[in-house]
């Protein structure tokens, strides 16, 4: 899979790097309804620049504000970032620390800009083993943009998906125990209906920044079908221009779904 992805890198055009023009070359009715980032490269572009990699995640913060406005802007109606990862915690200490006040803090101050964009936030991942400040900010960034009908921004903490798949067998075979679910009843869409994405599309576009070439434990389910978008920028450096560029090659697509040229 990962080796189409690069083949089909290197025959897609290259894209100015200018916000008005790429706008003019966007479809507006052809953008996809998921779109899915993996927020890599902080640690990397502040260690480029002799900074501490703290200052990387802070900055990735700011990328992540661009895209969410310009998804908003472009009617892009869900968007998946992951942001911590079950593997994260391997971390340094003072690193996992930081990246945990570093949430309560968007939380606390992203929250009126996310409601006037119209932005609905839904933290996906495991909440046991979070710390109390962090559920809290969870709670109360959830409760402060419940009315947000524009963009559904899932926020992957503490999430790995392979627990979350896991997390979908135990409530389905609690379901069956209790006779609501029958075995020969359970299909795609059961299971899908109680992966932390229910009631979403699934991502019709992965964007991965930093150049890496693999999904990370992120969204194994739902990527079944999604178009990859692997670029070498690191996520500090990623912006609008870069978010229309993602979107635009998507649009240079054809999407297939396994079947032949030309039929879905």
């Amino acid at each position: 899979m990962l080796e189409g992805v690069v083949g089909r890198r290197r025959t897609e055009k290259t894209l100015p790097r200018n916000e008005k023009i790429l706008r003019s070359l966007l479809d507006p009715s052809a953008l996809p309804r998921h779109v899915a980032v993996i927020m890599d490269g902080n640690g990397r572009w502040a260690i480029k620049r002799g900074l501490p990699r703290t200052l990387g995640h802070r900055t990735g913060v700011k990328s992540l504000r661009e895209v969410v406005r310009l998804s908003a802007e472009l009617g892009i109606s869900a968007l998946s970032a992951y942001a911590f990862s079950t593997e994260n915690w391997r971390r340094p200490p003072e690193e996992v620390s930081f990246l945990m006040e570093l949430f309560v803090e968007y939380a606390g101050k992203e929250v009126e800009e996310l409601r006037r964009n119209g932005v609905k936030v839904r933290v996906i991942g495991r909440r046991e083993g979070l710390p109390a400040r962090v559920l809290e900010a969870i709670q109360s960034l959830e409760q402060e943009t419940k009315e947000g009908g524009r963009v559904t921004l899932n926020l992957a903490v503490n999430y790995g998906s392979r627990w979350e798949i896991v997390d979908a067998v135990k409530a389905i075979a609690q379901e069956v125990q209790r006779g609501v679910v029958k075995p020969e009843e359970i299909d795609e869409a059961v299971i899908s209906s109680h992966l932390y994405t229910a009631g979403l599309p699934d991502p019709d576009l992965l964007i991965r920044p930093a150049g890496e070439l693999r999904v990370s434990n992120f969204l194994l389910w739902q990527l079944a079908y999604t178009e990859f978008y692997v670029t070498p920028v690191l996520w500090p450096d990623f912006g609008r221009v870069d978010f229309l560029q993602a979107l635009i090659t998507y649009q240079q697509r054809e999407r297939r779904f396994g079947g032949l040229k030309g039929n879905r």
